[in-house]
């Protein structure tokens, strides 16, 4: 096989796995917060210790994965054209 064919049948197989994941798991950890779903920060003696929520999940711990964002931004467009 020649090398574009395996490079384009290696980027089709990330996709399709990476779509399952989204199908399966549409929620992933927050970035930010690590999944805690407030950040962490120190008291004077050195103990961690709750700081505040976290903005970007407003405090859940989990984000919404961007292949499962821009499926559900396709749905909502198509729902909405065809009434």
């Amino acid at each position: 096989m020649t090398p574009i064919v395996l490079a384009i049948a290696c980027l089709l197989a990330v996709t399709f796995c990476y779509a399952a994941v989204c199908a399966g798991s549409p929620f992933g950890t927050c970035r930010k917060c690590n999944g805690f779903g407030f950040a962490t920060t120190t008291d004077r003696k050195g103990r961690p210790k709750r700081g505040k929520h976290c903005r970007r999940c407003k405090g859940r711990g989990k984000r919404v994965r961007v292949g499962r964002w821009v499926f559900n931004r396709a749905q909502r467009i198509y729902r909405e054209g065809t009434r």
